[in-house]
C-alpha cells in the first residue's frame, strides 16, 4: 500500500501456474485494486491470465528456463517494460524487453492472446470496455432516432 500511496506502479514476480485456486476472479480484482500493473510469471492458469487482462493488468511470461531466481531478481528492483506507445502496435504473444534499474535485461512474452484481449486492455479492462461500448451504442441509437 505504501508503494501505491507513493504513486509507484507495481508488478508481481511469480512462479509457475500463477492464478491457480478457486478464487481466480477475485485474485485479479484484488491485484488491480492494489495498483499492480503487470504480472511476470513462468506460466499462468488460462482463466486467471484472461481475468488479469480484464482488470487492465499486463500478463508477461518469462522465457522457458528462466524465472526470477535464475535471473537474480529480488523484487526490489524498478522495472521498465518496453511496450509500444500505441496499443495498436502490440500483437498477441509478442516478445518485449524488461529492464531493471540494476542493469539486468530479459525478454518476456506479452500474454495478450487475442485481439479482443488487446481491445479490453486498451480500454483499461473489461468494465471500462463494456461501459464505453454501451455509451457508444446509446449515442448511435439516439442519433438515429433524431434523424441524424
Amino acid at each position: 500500500m505504501k508503494y501505491k500511496a507513493d504513486g509507484h506502479d507495481m508488478i508481481v514476480l511469480a512462479g509457475a501456474d500463477y492464478g491457480s485456486g478457486s478464487s481466480r476472479d477475485w485474485d485479479a480484482k484484488g491485484t488491480m485494486l492494489l495498483g499492480i500493473k503487470a504480472v511476470i510469471a513462468k506460466s499462468f492458469k488460462r482463466i486467471h491470465r484472461s481475468n488479469l487482462v480484464g482488470m487492465g493488468i499486463i500478463p508477461l511470461c518469462f522465457k522457458p528456463g528462466e524465472d526470477a531466481d535464475s535471473l537474480g531478481l529480488t523484487g526490489h528492483e524498478r522495472y521498465t517494460i518496453d511496450l509500444p506507445d500505441s496499443i495498436n502496435a502490440i500483437r498477441p504473444s509478442q516478445d518485449t524487453t524488461v529492464v531493471t534499474n540494476t542493469g539486468k535485461s530479459f525478454t518476456c512474452t506479452v500474454r495478450f492472446d487475442t485481439e479482443v484481449e488487446l481491445a479490453r486492455f486498451n480500454h483499461g479492462g473489461i468494465l471500462h470496455y463494456v461501459i464505453r461500448s454501451m455509451i457508444s451504442s446509446e449515442m448511435k441509437d439516439n442519433n438515429c432516432s433524431k434523424g441524424k
